[in-house]
């Protein structure tokens, strides 16, 4: 005999968790099935505790700045495994946090793997549970290539389970994963080397950004090798050796990270069994309102492939939520627009279209960029340099902002107002009406000429 709730949800990640829990305020009866630690990608092996190695690898940089202010630092230790019992024992933390808000939301919580039986029913362990609405919230999973000695790597899931520092780590992937684990590695001490497929970092990105970033890590030192394919590694004791298609060599590797991409965890659930239909790379096919093919099942977040980001998919599955069970039939996210950071080395704040999009789109004659290139004023007594570059996409007669892209110090606090500004349809004029604020770097984006 099956128990029966009015909403299940396959995975207790940002945005299964933000469902089951909205769902849950409107009276339905709600259960969440997880196999894992709860809070998913996010909370366990994602944003979370990359910001807090992000934290410290930015703490590295201003302990470097310290002397040009006047202070006398010495040297200082670090310690990798002193920062991962911090770093752990906080996501332990998280993790009771979220048992103790779905137990006060009255959500059900059902350990174990979920797999659909049909378009109402999941089994897990043996058990059945049926519900009139289904949500698919499993996420994804880092991929491996299918490479003779691919297992010696390990993946960004991998680099937190690192009990020391790697003396020398190679990064492979040009995305922003590698290029944050990177940038967090060669900052606190690593000699980084980063494999790229083609010539340069973060190519989903405007291209102001990656080439900026990708500039300022090779001056930091961190060796990027572009246009590389790798066709083996070797295991030789405690030390990998890499080899590439060009018949060069990487020896003496440590610490080997797979970041080459994401994959959609849409396998051993049940989609073919309930006629769930996904794409060719596996992720689920979703309309504007979440829905599936298959009606009272729906998809949120990563495993859907659109926009995996944190925030998004809570967003999208509160708003699903409300649809169900709020009497909000127009409920749903509005993906247009959506601001992301990456935590590089300077950190990058992005909003809208790319130059290369908007010109793609709206035609060359139709677009307007104003840029801005400068050296923040907190560098102005220090020996390190780092730039910052300010750019506004413009569109049409009245340069309806499209785009608003920030590299540089404080880019990942800096953006979200301005997204709001993008989201609301703002134009030039409107950024130039708004008096700056002096000094911050902020304000170049209301003084671009």
């Amino acid at each position: 005999m099956s128990q029966e709730f009015d909403f299940i949800v396959l995975g207790a990640g940002s945005g299964g968790i933000a469902a089951a829990r909205r769902a849950a305020s409107h009276g339905a009866r709600t259960a969440i099935v997880e196999s894992g630690r709860l809070g998913g990608t996010c909370v366990n092996v994602g944003c979370v505790p990359k910001k807090v190695m992000w934290n410290a690898s930015h703490l590295a940089e201003l302990l470097e700045d310290a002397p040009g202010y006047g202070f006398e630092v010495t040297k200082l230790n670090f310690s990798w495994p002193h920062l991962k019992k911090g770093r752990d024992k906080y996501i332990g933390r998280l993790n009771e946090i979220y048992e103790r808000n779905l137990s006060n939301s009255d959500v059900a919580v059902i350990q174990g793997h979920g797999r659909l039986m049909n378009s109402n029913t999941v089994s897990v362990n043996g058990l059945e549970y049926r519900a009139k609405h289904i949500l698919i919230a499993t996420g994804g999973y880092p991929i491996v290539p299918n490479i003779p000695g691919a297992n010696h790597g390990i993946t960004s899931d991998g680099f937190f389970e690192l009990e020391d520092l790697p003396t020398h780590a190679v990064v492979i992937g040009a995305g922003y994963i590698a290029t944050e684990l990177a940038g967090v590695l060669h900052g606190l001490g690593s000699k980084v080397t980063m494999l790229l497929r083609k010539n340069q970092l973060l190519r989903e990105f405007d291209s102001t950004l990656g080439s900026t970033v990708m500039s300022e890590m090779k001056k930091s030192g961190i060796n990027i090798q572009t246009n590389t394919h790798i066709e083996s590694i070797e295991n030789n004791g405690a030390r990998l050796e890499i080899k590439a298609h060009d018949k060069s060599v990487i020896s003496n590797v440590d610490s080997l990270i797979w970041a080459i991409g994401r994959g959609p965890l849409s396998e051993n659930i049940g989609c073919e069994v309930a006629k769930v239909q996904r794409d060719s790379k596996g992720y689920i096919e979703t309309d504007s309102f979440q829905n599936t093919s298959v009606k009272g099942i729906y998809a949120v977040g990563d495993v859907t492939g659109r926009a995996q980001l944190t925030p998004v998919a809570i967003a999208a599955g509160r708003r699903l939520a409300d649809r169900l069970f709020n009497d909000k039939p127009e409920s749903r996210l509005d993906y247009d627009t959506i601001a992301s950071v990456i935590f590089s080395h300077p950190p990058i704040g992005t909003v809208g279209m790319s130059e290369a999009d908007a010109i793609n789109e709206f035609g060359a004659t139709n677009i307007k960029v104003y840029q801005s290139n400068f050296t923040n004023m907190y560098y102005a007594v220090t020996e390190r340099k780092s730039p910052t570059v300010a750019k506004l996409v413009t569109m049409g007669s009245d340069e309806k902002i499209v785009g608003c892209h920030i590299v540089g110090d404080a880019a990942d606090e800096i953006i979200q107002g301005f997204a709001v500004a993008v989201k609301m349809g703002a134009r030039k004029q409107d950024f130039d009406n708004t008096v700056a604020i002096h000094p911050t770097a902020a304000e170049e984006l209301v003084t671009l000429t």
